[in-house]
């Protein structure tokens, strides 16, 4: 299972590689909605370890403005040549399929992701790969549902009919539906939790494909997830879309890591970072320890470690 997002690394340097102005929907009132930034678009795989999601880094580009690259301007240039452009669909379509090469005798991959990516802009390249890859996100709002089309319907003069009626859009449904939900138990966040929910198999007119619509409701506000893997259950979907947070905990930890002071105390001379996020966007901070002899600790004899990333902590696996 993958999960990819972009988000922005702020900067002040004037000529460092990859920055721009770009959009900031979590900027606060005292910030610029437009801060001088690096886009990062990041894919990592969703693992659990020792009970909990956790989100380990496969690939990563830098997203770069046409307008930047068309003014050549010196954060656009890698080498001194000006890079190609790509849209952020288009770079996280790319390493998806370079992953899902690797893996074409295994089950289907569920990518996993929010709704900005949730459209035909990334489906289509990897419906038309033919490898077997499937898309898990959340719904929007005023997305409109449409029924699948019946028996009589496909045997009609003419054209087939692709879709049915129009059923309403998501917010729509969820006041008629809400009286059929039931509860469910899923591993959400580490622990068991009751969960308020219903789902329906729908036909999505920006994907042109059924999909699984689940919609979960709390006190005062609801949510609806979609799946294009008709196999999965709603706990399963539930579950693994919660799951995804794990990468925005990952952004926040590999930030942190980056610019992380050295240690001191007893720590000191044992603990160093190793290399920073690279002009290719390949590698990841990556941090080691190293030997001391004059202390006596076994934490000194790991030699290489590589940092998953947790939600509140960070753990190292040799």
């Amino acid at each position: 299972m993958l999960a990819f997002d972009d988000s922005i690394n702020n900067k002040t340097g004037k000529r460092i590689f990859g920055c721009g102005f770009f959009f900031d929907h979590t900027a606060k009132v005292n910030q610029s909605t437009y801060p001088w930034a690096q886009n990062i678009v990041m894919l990592g795989l969703l693992k659990p370890i020792k009970g909990r999601w956790s989100c380990l880094p496969l690939a990563s580009r830098f997203y770069h403005r046409q307008k930047d690259i068309d003014a050549g301007k010196i954060n656009a240039r890698s080498h001194g040549q000006l890079v190609t452009f790509q849209s952020k669909m288009a770079q996280a379509a790319e390493m998806i399929l370079r992953i899902a090469a690797h893996f074409i005798d295994k089950p289907p991959l569920l990518v996993v992701c929010d709704s900005w990516f949730s459209n035909n802009g990334l489906w289509k390249p990897l419906s038309a790969s033919g490898q077997s890859i499937h898309l898990l996100s959340r719904l929007r709002i005023n997305t409109a549902l449409y029924a699948e089309p019946n028996d009589a319907a496909k045997a009609a003069k003419g054209r087939p009919r692709k879709y049915g009626d129009r059923c309403g859009s998501v917010t729509d449904l969820a006041e008629s539906l809400r009286d059929l939900a039931q509860t469910f138990s899923v591993m959400l966040y580490g622990k068991q939790c009751d969960v308020l929910a219903y789902d329906q198999v729908f036909m999505l007119k920006n994907l042109r494909c059924p999909v699984r619509v689940v919609w979960v409701f709390r006190k005062t506000q609801r949510v609806a997830f979609f799946t294009t893997d008709l196999t999965l259950s709603v706990t399963q979907i539930i579950e693994y879309y919660g799951a995804r947070w794990k990468i925005e905990a990952g952004f926040k930890e590999i930030k942190q890591m980056e610019w992380m002071p050295p240690p001191t105390g007893p720590a000191a001379g044992r603990f160093r970072r190793e290399s920073p996020l690279d002009p290719d966007g390949i590698k990841v901070p990556r941090w080691k320890f190293i030997h001391v002899k004059d202390k006596e600790d076994s934490s000194c004899r790991l030699q290489h470690t590589d940092w998953i990333w947790q939600k509140g902590s960070c753990n190292c696996t040799g």
